[in-house]
């Protein structure tokens, strides 16, 4: 379903679309991106050969996704954020505790970067690699359709 955004008017156009069944030809794009939204999907696997499937050889993978924190000190401090603090806010700015409570659990369940890359490299895609932000509270991770 395309979407009545404005920027499709300057050569931009907006698709709300499964990323497990994408509506796009094979070899399509120069660039694939995804992020705070793999974690999301129903199969990890389907979505990252999609991915691959409408890039163009040579195409650009990036994913930018919650990770898994290397510091121990700032792992403690972070689930004692995420377990406490994240589902209070939710339920006092969006009334809706349970959804951000999912938000950490899912965070929590998600592949941590060494796994996640090799999920990825699986799914077709070469040169696979990532960096770490904030000591791993996020990650972004790259591979290319050779």
């Amino acid at each position: 379903e395309t979407l009545d955004i404005p920027d499709a008017a300057q050569g931009l156009s907006w698709v709300e679309s499964d990323a497990e069944s994408l509506p796009f030809e094979d070899s399509t794009f120069d660039t694939y991106t995804i992020s705070f939204g793999i974690r999301n999907v129903s199969n990890i696997d389907k979505c990252l050969r999609e991915a691959h499937r409408v890039l163009k050889r040579g195409g650009h993978f990036c994913c930018l996704e919650f990770s898994q924190v290397n510091n121990e000190v700032l792992r403690q401090i972070y689930d004692l954020y995420s377990m406490n603090v994240i589902p209070y806010i939710g339920a006092a700015y969006a009334g809706d505790a349970n959804s951000y409570q999912y938000l950490v659990e899912s965070i929590r369940k998600f592949p941590e970067q060494d796994h996640f890359a090799e999920i990825i490299a699986a799914n077709g895609f070469k040169s696979v690699r990532y960096e770490n932000l904030l000591d791993g509270v996020v990650a972004i991770h790259s591979g290319f359709k050779l």
